[in-house]
Order: C-alpha cells, then sequence, then structure tokens
C-alpha cells in the first residue's frame, strides 16, 4: 500500500486498525492525540528553524534530509486523521468546507496577489448576513453541530 493514490479514508482505517492491534486506543483521546500532534509539528519546525527562507523543491537539500522532512511531515498527517477520527469529523468534507468558505472569505478580485488577512480587505462579498453560504455536514456520521452557529 505504499505510494501515491492513499485516500484518508485508507489512512483512517490503517491507524484504527494499527493503535488497536497494539491496544492503543485507550490512549488515543482528543487531548493527548492533538498534544502529540503538536509535538510533531515542532520536530517539523526545527528542520526549518534557522534556514530562512527555501525554494520550493528543496533543490539544495540532501535526498536524506528530504526523507527526514517527509517523515516528520508524515507523523504531523497521521495524528491529524487520527484526531479527526476519533472526533467524529470527516476531514475530507471539513477540508472542502474550508476551501469554500476560504473563497467568500477571500473573493479574487480584491484577494489576488495580496497578503492581507481578511480583516484588512474592503469587500463586501465577504460579508454573508444569511449564514456562510457553504451547506453540508463535517461530521462523519451526518449529524450537525449543536454550537448554533
Amino acid at each position: 500500500m505504499a505510494g501515491a493514490g492513499v485516500t484518508l479514508e485508507e489512512l483512517k482505517k490503517r491507524l484504527a486498525e494499527f493503535a488497536k492491534e497494539r491496544d492503543w486506543d485507550q490512549f488515543h483521546s482528543p487531548r493527548n492525540l492533538l498534544l502529540a500532534m503538536v509535538g510533531e509539528v515542532g520536530e517539523l519546525s526545527e528542520i526549518f528553524q534557522w534556514k530562512g527562507e527555501v525554494p520550493r523543491g528543496l533543490p539544495n537539500w540532501k535526498d536524506e534530509d528530504k526523507e527526514h522532512l517527509g517523515e516528520e511531515i508524515s507523523d504531523v498527517l497521521l495524528y491529524l486523521v487520527r484526531l479527526s477520527d476519533i472526533c467524529g469529523v470527516d476531514l475530507g468534507k471539513a477540508a472542502m468546507r474550508k476551501l469554500e468558505l476560504n473563497a467568500i472569505k477571500y473573493p479574487i478580485k480584491p484577494c489576488k496577489g495580496s497578503s492581507e488577512k481578511h480583516t484588512q480587505i474592503n469587500a463586501a462579498s465577504h460579508n454573508n448576513a444569511s449564514g456562510d453560504g457553504v451547506a453540508g455536514s463535517i461530521y462523519s456520521d451526518n449529524r450537525t453541530s449543536n454550537s448554533g452557529v
């Protein structure tokens, strides 16, 4: 199963099996998974610490450094997938919904080529009085949020 084309669903299933086989479900609370992921983000950050801006594709990096980077990025991804599973959030749906929300928050015309925060951009198009304009639940069991928002 190594290689391209792996889905979030496949990762979720493999992680659940991995944890079950080791009797680790008892330790996989949302808090514990989040803190573990934050630790991995710290390890990922250390790779870039003190390097300044790094060009896309990492052309001057050694293969072993790129491999190490891939391992740390994978650690973050795996914890994120496991956390979303334990919390009952469909990560794929949540990510797609977030992209839709960002498209509303950052309309192309006023935002193109700008690094300004949405609160700095004077665009009426991202004020949506009737809600966020995006339908669909991000919860994996198709329930809705109780937040009332």
